[in-house]
């Protein structure tokens, strides 16, 4: 799971430095603003990353998510963007647990030695 998670983040990071350039360009929002408030969500996807296999670290997964898609107050496209990365969270952590279940199982099972014939 923690790799599709941190994939999914990475790909976060990007698209909120981008929006965030997007952002610079409404004459409401002064730029220290965007980058103060992009910088921590951009920070906050990088350490996501390490916390992801404790507890409370996908939760805090899904507030970042919830948080993307609510900056699109602010630049329209990331209501559609927050939506998209959403659903990708969901996959990574649904199909990520499947992989981790798969893995676990796979360790338990008995080897089987090939025979050496020399």
């Amino acid at each position: 799971m923690r790799t599709l998670c941190s994939s999914t983040l990475i790909g976060e990071f990007f698209v909120i430095g981008f929006a965030a350039l997007v952002a610079m360009k409404d004459p409401d929002l002064s730029t220290a603003t965007v980058w103060l408030v992009s910088g921590i969500a951009m920070f906050l996807c990088v350490a996501l990353c390490g916390v992801l296999t404790r507890p409370g670290g996908v939760a805090l997964g899904w507030a970042l998510q919830i948080a993307l898609i609510a900056s699109g107050i602010f630049v329209p496209t990331m209501y559609f963007m927050g939506a998209i990365f959403a659903g990708l969270w969901w996959a990574s952590v649904h199909y990520g647990k499947k992989i981790d279940e798969a893995k676990a199982r796979f360790a338990t099972q008995p080897t089987q030695d090939s025979p050496s014939g020399a």
